[in-house]
């Protein structure tokens, strides 16, 4: 996983529309006819663009959390990480992404798939924390 940071002379936009009909699964009703708004993909996913990259995910360590192989995270470095938080870590050296664990001294990164267990960080041990997971995109064709 070799993070790609983000970087543009000016900030490019993507506007598709987004229709207000809610749907479970489909399109919208052809007679709903009315627009919501446009929606700019950049301005949804990219809070801070100096901040901001992305990381294509490799393993199924947080496939209850919907994150899979193949799907390309956004990563903001500007978010203070905190428990609870997905983030992208490096523990001694390798890179790792699992959900934040920080309560008083005691700091884990704990995993979204049982077949995986918890990184109980101790003494001795190097965390670096990349950053926070904003966004997931998933890929189905």
């Amino acid at each position: 996983m070799i993070p790609i940071p983000y970087q543009a002379a000016s900030r490019p936009q993507l506007l598709l529309p987004l229709f207000c009909s809610r749907v479970p699964a489909g399109f919208p009703s052809p007679a709903d006819d009315y627009l919501e708004a446009k929606l700019d993909l950049v301005e949804l996913l990219v809070s801070d663009p100096a901040a901001t990259f992305m990381v294509r995910v490799r393993g199924d360590s947080m496939s209850g959390a919907g994150i899979g192989t193949g799907d390309i995270l956004i990563v903001d470095r500007s978010i203070n990480p905190a428990h609870g938080m997905i983030v992208l870590a490096i523990v001694d050296g390798e890179f790792t992404v699992k959900r934040l664990y920080r309560r008083g001294t005691r700091v884990a990164l704990i995993p979204e798939n049982p077949h995986y267990q918890p990184i109980e960080l101790h003494d001795g041990q190097e965390l670096q924390i990349w950053g926070v997971i904003k966004s997931c995109i998933k890929q189905f064709c």
